[in-house]
C-alpha cells in the first residue's frame, strides 16, 4: 500500500489553471535523458492571419517562416527530479500583413522547469514552472479564445508540498502564481491571477484515488477589467484502468465575487476532467473537459440597443461561461511514418454585461463557438532528421461583433535532433 500512496502523490494532478496545459496529468518522467538539442524550421500558408481584423487586414493571406532550436533534458536520482525544456524562435512573414498593429517579424519562446524533490517516504516537495512568449494560441492552455494581433507573455509557477499521514491518507498544499500580459495592441486583456489549495487524497484502492479539494484565488484585471476572487468546493477521483490509462476527474462549485463596479457574486458549477491513455505501443490518445467561469476576454465590443436605435459598445461582463474540450492523438504506422491529429472545442456564454467602467447594461447574453482542429504526418528520414506536414482549421461563430471567421493553415517542416 505504502508503494501505490507514493505513486498517487506523484500522480496528482496539477491545480487548476495553474496547469501549463489541461492535458497535463503530472506522471513523473520514469529515465533520466541526456541533453538534446532540436533544430527546425517551418514554412506556413495561411488564408486569414488576423481573423479578427476589420477593414484593412481583414481576410488577409499570408506566408511565413518559423524557424526555431530547442533543447531538453531529464535528470533523476534517488531523491530529486529535474526535468528541463526550452524552445526559442521566430515567425517571419514576407509580406506584412496589413491589420492595424500587425507586423513582418515576431518571437517565440517557450520553456519550462520542473522540479521534484522527496525529502523522505512520507514527504515531498514539488515545484512546476512554465513561461511563453508567442502570437499563436494554443487553446489547451486554458486562456485563449481567439487570435490576437499582438503577441502575449504568459507565465506560471505552482509549487505544493505532499505529505502521507498514514498508509490511505495523503494531502496536497501549495501556491501557484501567474500572469497573462499582451502589449499595447490588444487592451484590457492583461491578468494576474495567485492562488492557494489543499487537497486530501484517500487511496481507495491501488487503482484508485478520491480526492476532496478547496482552493481560493484572486484575479487583477487592468484597464476595464475588474478584479474578481474565486473559491473552489471540488471532489473527485483518479483512476488507472491500466499502467497506461489514466482518468483525473473533479466535480463541484464555483463561488465568484467582483471586487469592481458591479461588485456581484455568482455560485456555478464547476467541473474538470482528463484522460490520458496509450491504446497499444502505436496509438496514444489525450483529452480533457473544463467547465467554470473564466476570467478571460470579458472586456470585449459587443452589439445592443440604446434608445431603440442599434450600437456597439466596449463592454465589461462579469460571468463568462466556458466549455473547453480538446482531444488529440497519434498513430505510428511504421517506425518512419507517423499521423497526429486534434480538435479544441471551446463555448463561451457571455452574462451581466454592462458598458466598461460604469454600471448601465449592455451588450445582452451574446455566444461564442470555436473550433479548432489539425491533421498530419511525420517522416523520419534518418536517425536525426524528421520531415512533417500539416492542415489547420479554425472556425468561430459568435454573436459579437468582429469575431466569426473561417481560417486555414497549411504547414510544411524538417528539424534535426542531436
Amino acid at each position: 500500500m505504502k508503494r501505490s500512496l507514493l505513486s498517487s502523490l506523484a500522480a496528482v494532478t496539477a491545480i487548476g489553471a495553474a496547469n501549463a496545459s489541461l492535458y497535463y496529468t503530472q506522471d513523473e518522467a520514469q529515465e533520466s535523458l541526456p541533453l538534446k538539442w532540436t533544430v527546425g524550421a517551418n514554412l506556413t500558408y495561411d488564408d486569414n492571419v488576423n481573423p479578427t481584423a476589420v477593414g484593412p487586414g481583414a481576410d488577409d493571406e499570408a506566408l511565413s517562416i518559423n524557424p526555431y532550436v530547442g533543447l531538453s533534458f531529464v535528470s533523476i536520482t534517488p531523491q530529486t527530479t529535474w526535468d528541463v525544456y526550452a524552445r526559442v524562435g521566430a515567425i517571419y512573414y514576407f509580406d506584412e500583413p496589413e491589420a492595424l498593429g500587425s507586423e513582418d517579424l515576431y518571437g517565440q519562446a517557450r520553456a519550462g522547469v520542473n522540479f521534484t524533490h522527496r525529502v523522505s517516504e512520507r514527504l515531498r516537495f514539488s515545484s512546476r514552472n512554465f513561461i511563453s512568449y508567442e502570437l499563436e494560441p494554443d487553446y489547451s492552455y486554458g486562456y485563449s479564445t481567439s487570435r490576437q494581433v499582438g503577441e502575449y507573455l504568459y507565465w506560471q509557477t505552482d509549487n505544493a508540498v505532499g505529505y502521507r499521514w498514514t498508509e490511505r491518507l495523503a494531502t496536497y498544499t501549495g501556491f501557484t502564481l501567474s500572469g497573462l500580459d499582451y502589449d499595447s495592441n490588444v487592451p484590457n486583456s492583461d491578468r494576474d491571477t495567485w492562488t492557494v489549495y489543499n487537497q486530501f487524497r484517500y487511496q481507495v484502492s491501488p487503482q484508485t484515488v478520491a480526492t476532496a479539494e478547496y482552493r481560493y484565488s484572486e484575479v487583477s484585471g487592468n484597464g476595464y477589467a475588474s478584479d474578481s476572487e474565486n473559491h473552489y468546493v471540488l471532489v473527485g477521483a483518479e483512476h488507472r484502468f491500466s499502467p497506461n490509462t489514466i482518468m483525473i476527474a473533479r466535480v463541484g462549485a464555483q463561488f465568484r465575487q467582483m471586487d469592481g463596479v458591479s461588485d456581484g457574486d455568482s455560485t456555478d458549477p464547476y467541473a474538470e476532467v482528463t484522460f490520458n491513455t496509450n491504446v497499444n505501443e502505436q496509438f496514444r490518445v489525450r483529452s480533457f473537459l473544463r467547465y467554470g467561469i473564466e476570467d478571460y476576454d470579458t472586456v470585449v465590443t459587443s452589439a445592443g440597443f440604446v434608445g431603440g436605435v442599434p450600437v456597439s459598445a466596449l463592454t465589461e461582463y462579469d460571468a463568462k461561461a466556458t466549455l473547453r474540450i480538446g482531444v488529440s492523438g497519434e498513430y505510428d504506422l511504421s517506425q518512419m511514418l507517423s499521423f497526429f491529429g486534434g480538435v479544441d472545442y471551446i463555448n463561451s456564454d457571455y452574462d451581466d454585461g454592462r458598458i466598461a467602467g460604469t454600471t448601465t447594461p449592455f451588450g445582452g447574453n451574446p455566444t461564442e463557438d470555436l473550433i479548432n482542429a489539425y491533421v498530419g504526418l511525420s517522416v523520419k528520414f534518418t536517425e536525426n532528421l524528421y520531415g512533417n506536414v500539416s492542415y489547420n482549421y479554425t472556425d468561430s461563430s459568435s454573436d459579437l461583433p468582429g469575431r466569426e471567421y473561417d481560417r486555414n493553415r497549411v504547414s510544411v517542416g524538417v528539424r534535426a535532433e542531436f
